[in-house]
């Protein structure tokens, strides 16, 4: 083919492709196996109680075949059914499959995994069941990769959005997108019902593109390659990422780079895509370095004094530890003992002069995501060689921050550097413990806490586990507050009280009897005693994220996570 004409008249949009079809397409031909099919009538258990009417793959193809003639597995989501949205069945399938794809690594079978991402995130509808399954389809990723590259592919219609822009695409060792993909922690819709129109008008259909659509990631640094709508030059593409092998950093990893790069961005309100492209552009790990240093002579001299639960809990455990400093003031980091174990304590609080105005009330913003994995990944530093501490996060955080800023430089793998360290801690032996105290909502708890071997929460009123605020859901669902209310009697994953959480089994322990606002000192002994516990017990633990399935309040809470993986493991090799 000599001209573009020619080769115009050949191309194959990947886009217009349902998703089986995509996932056969990047198959060797003839190779393309799907496992748990919709004739086995595997559906959501939660959406009919809601009168939504569910689907036989519940939103996802999973497949087994070959890649260049290597074994693989694809995952396709169905952008048509539920915008693409993680739900319990649909989640464990894609968790549950990239946990057998790193089994067969394990036992010497290099499995390549590719994910084919149409998603809004989690299914408001599920809630917490799809945030759940958000988690370990993180936790997977982040055990994978040290064995294979992780592939995934943003092309269109529908994008890639909350959770799973921080657990999938922020995570993949190697990210493709089209000019047509979007990548997005926080919905245009969800950013002005939020913050205001004045942050961000949904309805401003170009400006939203230029932020987030796949060219502006690309050049920003935030994916890989940009290809064509087309079938082969997307195949081409995932094969061509194999062909680089495991990369030696991945760029959730990249923690000190990206601070750097975010130290060079001033205050203006202006900032504009092209502005940060060409800021970044060289994305040198030197670049910024003196103005990171400013920042943080000047972080040291300030302090917090929330009141916030979080900062009293941090205070009272650390018992005037040493209080680390050098990162954002809004993460807490100090390093003390219980018993004879070392733990270092890590909380977000709010900070009233947060450089970034929109993470001023303790949300996790782009300073708190990659502050907080600054300090677990010193920590994995320092003990390399030795015993490793335990980390302790202590959970109180009303959500990630809402804000044009925060998506255009990219609160998404933020968040994701923060998981990402956590979930390299966990499995390098370090005991990570995820204490709630109070809110644990959305992209934060996803970033800080919920890659913890063991999840503990005070049973208190107000301790709160939900994807979005009520009125944020309500009109993205399109339903009322009292309709929601509703669907929590039926659903507990659609719950938001800690209570309803504890059904699904992810707890490790709900604990009763403590004055989570005033605490005396027998409410702070009794979590001593608990945690320490709670550390002896992980390290005589696998050190992933299964003891959340096999808990007895999972066996019924999860039963629908728990069947599919069954069924995946049975149908795996046939």
């Amino acid at each position: 083919m000599n001209n573009k004409a020619e080769w115009m008249a050949v191309k194959e949009s990947f886009i217009e492709l349902r998703a089986r079809d995509r996932a056969k397409s990047v198959l060797d031909e003839g190779t393309f196996r799907e496992l748990i099919d919709p004739f086995q009538r595997v559906e959501s258990p939660h959406l009919p109680l809601q009168g939504i009417v569910p689907q036989s793959d519940d939103g996802v193809v999973t497949a087994r075949g070959t890649i260049d003639g290597q074994p693989a597995v694809v995952i396709a989501l169905e952008g048509a059914f539920q915008g693409g949205g993680i739900g319990e069945v649909c989640g464990a399938k894609i968790a549950g499959a990239l946990e057998l794809a790193l089994q067969d690594h394990e036992q010497g079978v290099p499995t390549r995994p590719v994910l084919l991402l149409e998603t809004g995130g989690v299914r408001l509808q599920e809630g917490n069941y799809g945030l759940l399954a958000i988690a370990e389809i993180g936790a997977a990723i982040v055990a994978l990769r040290p064995h294979t590259p992780v592939v995934s592919v943003i092309s269109g219609m529908i994008g890639c959005y909350g959770g799973m822009s921080i657990c999938a695409a922020g995570l993949s060792s190697h990210l493709i997108m089209t000019r047509q993909g979007r990548m997005q922690l926080n919905g245009s819709e969800v950013i002005e019902q939020e913050a205001g129109i004045a942050e961000l008008d949904s309805g401003d259909k170009q400006k939203i593109w230029s932020m987030v659509g796949g060219k502006q990631r690309v050049e920003a640094g935030f994916a890989d390659q940009l290809v064509e709508d087309d079938i082969g030059q997307i195949k081409q593409a995932i094969r061509d990422s194999f062909e680089q092998g495991v990369k030696k950093i991945n760029r959730s990893a990249q923690v000190k780079l990206y601070q750097h790069l975010l130290a060079e961005i001033g205050s203006a309100e202006d900032l504009k895509p092209e502005d940060v492209r060409e800021m970044w552009k060289n994305r040198k790990d030197e670049t910024g370095a003196e103005k990171l240093e400013q920042l943080r002579q000047g972080w040291a001299s300030s302090s917090n004094a929330s009141g916030t639960r979080g900062e009293k809990w941090f205070h009272l455990l650390a018992d005037h530890g040493d209080i680390r400093q050098g990162e954002a003031p809004s993460v807490l980091c100090a390093d003390g003992r219980i018993g004879e174990e070392n733990v270092r304590f890590i909380s977000v609080v709010p900070d009233p002069n947060a450089r970034f105005v929109r993470a001023r009330n303790g949300e996790v913003g782009l300073d708190e995501g990659w502050s907080i994995a600054a300090y677990v990944r010193e920590a994995m530093e320092a003990d390399q060689d030795g015993q490793r501490r335990t980390i302790v996060a202590i959970v109180d955080v009303p959500s990630q921050a809402y804000g044009y800023r925060e998506e255009l430089l990219g609160i998404h793998l933020a968040c994701a550097a923060a998981a990402d360290a956590y979930a390299s801690a966990r499995l390098a032996g370090h005991p990570v413990i995820a204490l709630i105290v109070g809110n644990a909502i959305s992209g934060a708890f996803l970033a800080h806490g919920m890659q913890s071997n063991r999840l503990i929460a005070f049973n208190d009123p107000e301790v709160t586990v939900q994807v979005m605020s009520k009125q944020s859901a309500a009109r993205i669902t399109r339903r009322s507050i009292d309709e929601l209310n509703e669907a929590a009697t039926k659903v507990p994953g659609a719950a938001y009280d800690v209570q309803s959480f504890a059904k699904l089994g992810a707890l490790h322990q709900l604990v009763d009897g403590i004055n989570a606002s005033s605490p005396d000192p027998s409410d702070v002994e009794k979590v001593q005693h608990i945690l320490t516990d709670t550390i002896q017990e992980i390290r005589q633990s696998p050190v992933d994220l299964r003891s959340r399935l096999t808990s007895e309040a999972a066996q019924s809470g999860r039963a629908a996570s728990v069947h599919v993986r069954k069924l995946l493991k049975e149908q795996w090799n046939q």
